[in-house]
């Protein structure tokens, strides 16, 4: 017979100072507490202002108490929220009064992983939590809003729902061998299974979306010596962060930082110039350099407007194709006139190119518009569906689709319904791990101790 819940409490709200803190409890005690504090039993989803007295009578607070009756709750479970002054002393104290009259501290993510327990959401909704508490930009945001509305399981339900049917479908031949499946009957099992494995594709196609996401678009800057490309970083950063100097080969290593630029988190990676004539401590940094461009999303390219255009360097101009490169052509304040438009500097062929002055900040917004609109063309789809997946998803849609893949080889070649009826289990198994719909303890442990206490 298993055992009720404990009743757990902790801070909701961020530990320090502030003008208020939210201590959170949920379990069975829940109830009983909110008749304690508040002298008698609270109203469902009702604030009441109270003072808390502690075991001993003592005021700690005026504090406002708000209970959420089971099931109606965020947990599934009764749950009490206790809004105080958001004094550390103070919230540190009716956490210790919580805990002797019988709650236990809360464990990372231990209300989210009661929600997916009872019920309240599914798994891909509990990550969308840490999500939208992590998110870095106004995409990231909306991103982790719509799968915590569960725009994953939407795209989900109906792979899932065509996979059972083509498992049952399987599965009534096995259990009944003196039928041959027929082949109308195979050719349409054939389209359900490939149809599952488009959608299964499609999902996993946005893992790279999601990965720009949650870490930041990758942008290099790069450029010959004292093109401007620390100053460039400095005016899109809005602070000073790489050291500039007229000395050619000021930096000798990549400096990265992440920067809003619209909606969207850039991480910004300034490296060291392209001398094509570098010293040993040069040519190390230059190393470095092609090897963040070979790892970019976007590239900027900084040229000097003062100056021609310099020659390629053999092993980058590969690298520079039109889908991910933005030209630069910076210290455009320099030029005679006031238009700026003077200078021998040339965009390489193909090339967008930006006019920029990193020092006065004109055209630093067109510079922008343009990483925008780049950053934009990065995501797979829009509207309320659309979804970007993370690792552990794409782990289980690679997992399916591979099954899928030996399913259609095995129907294809008339291999016993047992087998297939297997891979298409297989299959079924990844994208349940998706939603949850599978009892893995350490998948669980693993993916709620990565939250918050309090969440």
């Amino acid at each position: 017979m298993a055992h009720p819940p404990d009743t757990i409490a902790a801070l909701a709200t961020p530990a320090g100072t502030a003008a208020l803190a939210v201590i959170r409890i949920t379990g069975p005690d829940a109830a009983g507490l909110a008749r304690e504090l508040a002298g008698s039993p609270p109203p469902a989803r009702s604030a009441r202002h109270r003072e808390y007295r502690d075991r001993r009578r003592t005021i700690l607070d005026d504090v406002l108490l708000t209970f959420f009756p089971e099931p109606h709750s965020s947990t599934g479970e009764n749950v009490l929220e206790i809004s105080c002054h958001g004094n550390p002393f103070i919230a540190q104290r009716i956490l210790e009064d919580l805990f002797a009259r019988g709650c236990r501290p809360a464990e990372p993510g231990e209300f989210t992983r009661r929600a997916f327990l009872n019920g309240k959401i599914d798994l891909s909704q509990a990550e969308a939590v840490m999500d939208l508490i992590s998110a870095r930009s106004e995409r990231a945001l909306a991103a982790a809003h719509r799968q915590l509305r569960g725009s994953l399981g939407r795209h989900l339900a109906p792979l899932v729902s065509d996979l059972m049917a083509s498992v049952a479908t399987v599965e009534a031949y096995i259990d009944f061998p003196e039928e041959d499946l027929p082949g109308e009957n195979r050719e349409a099992l054939r389209n359900t299974i490939a149809s599952v494995r488009t959608g299964a594709r499609q999902l996993l196609a946005t893992r790279h979306y999601g990965d720009l996401l949650r870490d930041g678009i990758r942008t290099v800057i790069v450029g010959e010596p004292n093109a401007g490309k620390s100053s460039l970083l400095n005016r899109l950063l809005g602070k000073d962060r790489a050291i500039v100097s007229p000395e050619p080969g000021t930096t000798r290593d990549f400096i990265e930082e992440r920067a809003i630029v619209g909606p969207h988190c850039l991480r910004l990676i300034d490296t060291a110039g392209l001398n094509p004539l570098p010293g040993a401590v040069e040519r190390l940094g230059i190393e470095k350099a092609r090897g963040c461009i070979d790892e970019a999303d976007i590239i900027i390219l900084v040229l000097d407007a003062t100056r021609p255009t310099p020659p390629a360097d053999p092993a980058v101009a590969g690298r520079l194709t039109a889908e991910r490169t933005i030209v630069a052509l910076n210290k455009i304040d320099l030029l005679p006139g006031s238009g700026g438009t003077g200078g021998d500097a040339k965009a390489p062929q193909g090339l967008a190119m930006v006019r920029v002055s990193a020092l006065s900040g004109a055209g630093i917004d067109a510079l922008k518009a343009e990483l925008v609109r780049r950053a934009d063309g990065f995501q797979p789809g829009s509207g309320e569906d659309a979804v970007a997946i993370n690792a552990r998803h794409a782990h289980a849609l690679a997992t399916a689709d591979e099954c899928l893949g030996q399913a259609l080889e095995k129907l294809a070649v008339n291999a016993p319904p047992e087998l297939l009826a297997s891979d298409l289990r297989s299959a079924l198994n990844g994208l349940g791990e998706i939603s949850g719909k599978i009892d893995n303890e350490q998948v669980l442990d693993r993916l709620f101790s990565a939250f918050c206490i309090g969440k």
